[in-house]
Formats: C-alpha cells, sequence, structure tokens
C-alpha cells in the first residue's frame, strides 16, 4: 500500500475516533408504556436532541421501567447512574412537596396556564428548587388536566360513594383530599395500578383518562367517571454533572428540544384526552362526564384538606402567586 493510502486511511481512522468520543450518551429513564401519549412525546423529543446537538448527543429511550424503576429515577439520576430521567410530579413527595401544587383538587385545568408554562417565573422557580436537590430540568411536558376515577359495579360520584373505598393514592397532599371523602387511599405508581386492581389490592383507581386506556384499565373496573380533578405534568430533568459537561451549542440543543416537546405535549395531551372516553366505551366501559354540580360537591369536600397541606409552607405561596400571574 503506498504511503499516501496510509495517511489517508490514518486520518480517516482518527477522524471517526474523534466523532465517536465527542459523542455524549445520554440514557434516559422512565415508567411509560410505549402506547402512552407522553412516551411517545419522549421519543421525538430524544429525536429532537440528537437533531438539534447534529448527532452530538446521543440520546437513549428506556421506557417503561426497563432501566431504572419509577421510584429509583430520581436519585439514579442525581447519583450519575443514568444521565437523565423522567417523573410525574407526584412522584416527588415528601422529597419537593411543592411540584404538586398544580394537583389541588379543580384548580389548574386551564390550559392557557400550561401553554405559558415553560418560560414562566413559576417555571424557573421550580429548575431552582430542583437544582438545589441536584437535578438539572431540562423538559416540561404537560400530560393531563383530565383525569378518570375508575371502579366496579358503580360510579363514585359524589363524596359519599368513596366512604370506604381503597383507590389509588398519589403523594401526602392529594391523598389528603382522598381521606376528606372517607376514601383509603394507597401511593402506588401507574406501572402498579393494573395488577393493583385486578387482585384487589385497591378497589378503585384513579389516573389520566388516556392512560386509562393505554394502560388497560377498562380489562379490570367498568365504570368511569371523567372530570379535572388534578394537573398532572412529567418533566425531563439530566445530572448536573452530565450537563455541565456539555458544550454551550449542545445546552442550546436541550433547550430548543425541550421548548417544541413542551408544545407537543400539549398538542398529544388534549387529542388524547379527547379520544379516550370513545375508546373506553368502545371496549365495553361505563363512561360519566361529571357535571358542574357534581364537580363542585367534590371540590368542596377535597380542597381544604388539600390546602391544609400547603398552609405552612412559604414556597408554595410563592410558586402559586407565580401561577397566578399565568
Amino acid at each position: 500500500m503506498k504511503l499516501s493510502h496510509i495517511l489517508a486511511a490514518a486520518c480517516m481512522l482518527a477522524a471517526t475516533s474523534t466523532a465517536t468520543m465527542a459523542a455524549e450518551t445520554m440514557r434516559c429513564s422512565h415508567q411509560l408504556p410505549p402506547g402512552h401519549h407522553i412516551a411517545k412525546v419522549i421519543d421525538r423529543w430524544a429525536e429532537e436532541v440528537e437533531k438539534q446537538s447534529n448527532g452530538d448527543i446521543d440520546v437513549q429511550i428506556f421506557g417503561a421501567s426497563s432501566l431504572v424503576g419509577a421510584r429509583e429515577n430520581i436519585v439514579a439520576t442525581a447519583k450519575g447512574d443514568v444521565e437523565c430521567a423522567f417523573s410525574v410530579n407526584f412522584q416527588w413527595g415528601k422529597t419537593l412537596p411543592i411540584m404538586n401544587v398544580t394537583m389541588a383538587p379543580f384548580a389548574f385545568s386551564d390550559l392557557d396556564i400550561w401553554r405559558k408554562w415553560p418560560e414562566s417565573e413559576a417555571a424557573a422557580f421550580l429548575d431552582e428548587k430542583l437544582e438545589d436537590k441536584g437535578l438539572k430540568n431540562v423538559v416540561w411536558l404537560f400530560t393531563t388536566n383530565t383525569s378518570v376515577f375508575t371502579s366496579n359495579d358503580k360510579y363514585l360520584l359524589k363524596p359519599e360513594d368513596f366512604d370506604g373505598v381503597k383507590i389509588r393514592g398519589l403523594e401526602p397532599s392529594f391523598n389528603a383530599s382522598l381521606e376528606a371523602l372517607g376514601a383509603a387511599p394507597s401511593s402506588m405508581s401507574g406501572s402498579k395500578v393494573y395488577q393493583a386492581l385486578a387482585t384487589g389490592v385497591i378497589d378503585a383507581g384513579l389516573t389520566d383518562i388516556a392512560a386509562a386506556v393505554s394502560r388497560k384499565y377498562y380489562e379490570v373496573q367498568d365504570h368511569f367517571v371523567v372530570l379535572p380533578v388534578i394537573s398532572v405534568y412529567f418533566h425531563g430533568y439530566v445530572n448536573p454533572k452530565f450537563y455541565d459537561g456539555l458544550s454551550d451549542a449542545n445546552k442550546a440543543a436541550l433547550k430548543a428540544a425541550g421548548d417544541k416537546a413542551a408544545e407537543w405535549a400539549i398538542e398529544a395531551s388534549t387529542e388524547a384526552a379527547s379520544k379516550a372516553p370513545d375508546q373506553l366505551r368502545e371496549k365495553g366501559a361505563e363512561v360519566h362526564i361529571a357535571t358542574e354540580e357534581e364537580i363542585d360537591a367534590l371540590e368542596a369536600a377535597m380542597r381544604p384538606a388539600f390546602d391544609e397541606k400547603f398552609a405552612d409552607n412559604d414556597d408554595a405561596k410563592k410558586l402559586i402567586e407565580l401561577i397566578g400571574k399565568l
């Protein structure tokens, strides 16, 4: 082989090695099943990150808790065991309770709040609080303002219908509002609810209406009450050390992809929510859209107990004030 050919081959190998070394691998864990509308948005976000970074960030998505369990995502990312993860707001529980302010019963169903959210003071305030917990937030994904109470044989419509019912819980503040109805909430991730319902561990479910379809709740429950009881969002975050090691261009790529994904999530969530009632009916479920009077009765019973959980939390009061500006 001629010397010139050898040198050319060596240069090509060096260029390939440099390109390979330049790619930042970002493993992202989440709990959602592939059919969930937000899981699809996360996949689209990953593609956009790679596009915006010109391939410098190699995003590897591990859904359905295939890499890290739902409850472990936050700690695993903070420790650097994985570079990235997604969690739903109520998984912050006692660690950062203000993440759950938007779960105040029937309080944050206005979509304009979520359209303005990514660039808002409220989101920036939560970004700071998340950094205090060792995480860099990179994307907000509105998931639902339309929920369902699921049950068998009868609807859960009136406060008295919940008395003694073992129901899926979420986190302490919202669980308090369920307890105010006389229910017995048991907190669990969405991936565990189907089995809990099937085996009688709980009597009733609570979830995003689209998730009731994607997680096939209709196979184990036959009555669904649709109502705007909570507003839920997933958010994506990365390990701060990993983030600090990115170039300015790649940090900008994450920002650009996150801004786009926030819009996609609203579109996907509203579309999924609009289709879900008929999809449930097609599966043989009984579906009731709660009336304004039924909603008012539930809110009157639930809201005081929820608000009491944040009565002495100055950060929560500030966040509510900032959300009010939206």
